[in-house]
């Protein structure tokens, strides 16, 4: 067996980065992250378990999307209400990257081993008051790479505030607070990606139009949390402050139909650092809601070697 894949998963995964990947189209049209989304879809609670009290009663939601070279994303979210407050939903998620090589210690390949990521979630939403909803949820995640395997558990929190007339929603989230259960093998023990995050949403009241801001990792200012320490001298202060921040905004023809649009300033500057400029940061999508049915799809580029395509599929079984 090489020593090289598992030295390998400590050190690209050592932060279960599974937990960061976009859950649905309309969030990765928006830039990859969003925790303000009022919409009607199982898989907004993913980010926020708090805007779980907007899912419709007994609603399914599925995710398929293209994660980089020969490596794939797949999710499933259920909803259930009971009553008027409260909301509950079970969610998994797989992140499948295919068949790997095996090589000995000389670098030679004698075989293919299997890498994947598996995330279980259970969430919860409360409605506190008129405007005010409070959320958790608690995830288990797996990673399995060629017979080496680790498990953590965390749990998110989520409040959301949310003016109907005004189209205001306001909200902040503690995700991924826990820790690792079991390490790959006898060594250090990995860190769950915690972060703190605010963000806001308006729609403006004499245009079909939306906008979405959204500030991330809160706790991390330093610049040796995000980059090399060769780079750290090289990044200004502005470009530093504008990498926590990520803006979307949607265009809503109709009632039952969005164009979507979003710039993540973080993984602009990561994709350009790395020659890969041409829509650097950028995401877009579209979606339609049909009666029960609903579609998204979405475009963006999370790794110089290949574009992702995200489609969401969710339908409401309830009346």
């Amino acid at each position: 067996m090489s020593l090289l894949l598992p030295a390998m998963a400590q050190h690209s995964n050592a932060s279960y980065d599974v937990l960061k990947i976009p859950t649905s189209a309309h969030i990765s049209a928006l830039g990859g992250d969003n925790i303000t989304l009022i919409e009607d879809n199982p898989t907004v609670g993913w980010t926020n378990p708090a805007l779980l009290s907007a899912v419709s009663d007994n609603s399914l939601g599925l995710d398929f999307m293209t994660y980089g070279h020969s490596t794939q994303f797949m999710g499933a979210q259920y909803v259930k209400a009971f009553g008027v407050r409260h909301t509950a939903s079970v969610q998994a998620q797989m992140l499948n990257y295919g068949s790997l090589d095996e090589t000995d210690e000389a670098g030679n390949v004698i075989g293919s081993v299997s890498a994947k990521d598996v995330v279980v979630g259970l969430g919860y939403s409360y409605i506190l008051s008129e405007r005010f909803v409070g959320g958790a949820t608690l995830k288990m995640t797996s990673q399995s790479y060629a017979g080496y395997n680790s498990f953590a558990l965390g749990v998110d929190l989520g409040l959301n505030y949310y003016d109907e007339e005004k189209d205001i929603s306001a909200s902040v989230t503690l995700r991924n607070c826990g820790a690792q259960v079991k390490s790959f093998y006898d060594g250090e023990m990995l860190h769950l990606p915690f972060m703190l995050q605010m963000g806001f949403s308006k729609g403006l009241n004499h245009l079909p139009v939306r906008f979405h801001v959204m500030a991330t990792d809160l706790t991390r200012w330093k610049s040796s949390d995000y980059y090399h320490p060769s780079d750290v001298d090289h990044i200004k202060f502005g470009r530093k402050f504008l990498n926590h921040f990520i803006f979307g905004l949607d265009v809503l023809p109709a009632k039952w139909m969005y164009l979507s649009a979003g710039y993540n300033f973080r993984r602009g500057y990561e994709l350009k650092s790395a020659d890969s400029s041409k829509f650097a940061g950028f995401t877009c999508g579209a979606g339609i809601n049909v009666k029960k049915i609903k579609v998204g799809l979405a475009y963006a580029r999370y790794h110089v070697s290949t574009n992702s395509f995200h489609v969401s599929l969710a339908y409401s079984f309830g009346k």
